[in-house]
């Protein structure tokens, strides 16, 4: 197992106030060897920002671009490799429309896009993250642009992985993302019964959870203005067989991921998780960024797993739809129905959900993708089963859906 991530929120404001990114940088330098010193392999440091929206305002929201190249050129100055600076927001239409050009400006900055939030789904919100997908796919050719952007649908503030993180206050806080699939295909790999299995991992989670709590309490008496909001325990993985979710869920006894039983496998996964013991934030669950998991990307080679498994086992799981690789010709008509999908899962279920697509230009379904990225499992382009939307769903206009009701 190890740390993903160091996730440092502030409101770094307009014009950019460097001084709060090197109090960041001081912050995180001194929390990575904390943590390092405790016995944990620290991957990034990262800051995530109140949502520029609310940083630029109207008037300035076309400097996005600007404010982001300079954000690259001060982060890294102060020893920070990646920045998300939030959604773009309802309230304010024209912040969707400067994204693309925000991460062509940018190295290593992060964006996403409000779609619902707890009780409303934004049509025309939903329609504009669709097109910033289809706009920041040709911005490189393997379509690594749409790694910085991430559709949100009921997503609340201080969650540490990325793209998705952003803050809420003026006042400093920090949390803690990790990847730590390897837990469960160890948790499983010779259970003989589900609850033998499940109680090894909570076992693990909550040692682990406690560990990296105790070190953030002793981090916060010497920095006093910023406090620890708590750990984000999804099962992150790396691509390779032995830190794949996928792994995890087959050693459970599902013959491939995709076929029936990787939906209970998701479920049993993500309740461990909930009943381990640990200060809980962000998505806590099942994880499945298919370019970034070797077992997902087999699959969904092999036409096992596709897009609809995927959003199914979101009903169940922690963060929703991530790196999938689509089509380079999808339109925003045609991911639209699928991000009203994701929003539908997230309000029904009142649980936080994302969508990050990555169409790959000059490919289609069913290709064979060609990333020279560590951080990525090679595979095939999945294909997309969707059409525009019409009649009503077609319309613009927000509506509310109410959660379901217990009992």
């Amino acid at each position: 197992m190890k740390i993903r991530s160091i996730t440092y929120f502030c409101n770094p404001d307009y014009p950019l106030k460097e001084n709060v990114l090197r109090e960041a940088g001081d912050f995180l330098s001194k929390a990575k060897a904390a943590y390092k010193a405790a016995g944990y392999e620290v991957q990034t440091v990262r800051v995530a920002t109140v949502p520029f929206p609310n940083m630029l305002g109207e008037k300035h929201i076309d400097k996005l671009p600007n404010y982001a190249r300079q954000f690259t050129q001060i982060m890294k100055q102060n020893g920070v490799a990646y920045a998300a600076l939030g959604p773009a927001l309802p309230d304010m239409p024209g912040s969707y429309q400067v994204i693309p050009d925000a991460i062509a400006a940018s190295d290593g900055v992060f964006f996403s896009g409000m779609m619902a939030d707890a009780q409303t789904i934004y049509m025309a919100q939903v329609k504009a993250c669709a097109e910033i997908i289809v706009k920041s796919a040709p911005l490189d050719p393997n379509g690594f642009a749409n790694l910085h952007f991430t559709a949100l649908a009921n997503v609340g503030a201080n969650a540490p992985f990325f793209p998705g993180a952003y803050h809420n206050s003026d006042q400093p806080a920090f949390g803690i993302a990790v990847e730590c699939a390897d837990l469960a295909i160890e948790a499983f790999e010779n259970a003989k019964a589900i609850d033998e299995g499940r109680k090894r991992l909570i076992a693990e989670i909550t040692k682990h959870g406690q560990s990296i709590s105790k070190t953030a309490q002793s981090l916060i008496t010497n920095y006093q203005s910023v406090s620890f909001k708590g750990i984000d325990f999804s099962l992150a993985p790396f691509p390779d067989d032995e830190h794949s979710l996928g792994k995890a869920v087959e050693n459970m006894g599902v013959p491939k991921i995709g076929l029936h039983g990787s939906l209970a496998a998701a479920a049993i996964l993500t309740d461990a998780i909930e009943r381990a013991d640990f200060p809980h934030l962000g998505f806590n669950g099942f994880m499945q960024p298919i370019l970034e998991d070797s077992i997902l990307a087999k699959r969904a080679a092999e036409g096992v797993l596709t897009v609809k498994d995927a959003l199914l086992y979101s009903a169940v799981c922690g963060a929703g739809l991530d790196t999938v690789p689509l089509a380079g010709d999808v339109t925003a008509e045609e991911l639209t129905p699928l991000l009203l999908d994701i929003c539908a899962l997230a309000l029904r279920l009142n649980k936080p959900l994302t969508a990050r697509l990555m169409p790959i230009p000059s490919k289609k379904a069913g290709d064979v993708t060609t990333f020279n990225f560590a951080f990525f499992a090679n595979g095939r382009v999945m294909a997309l089963e969707a059409s525009p939307l019409g009649g009503a769903l077609h319309e613009n206009s927000s509506f509310a859906l109410n959660a379901k009701r217990p009992g």
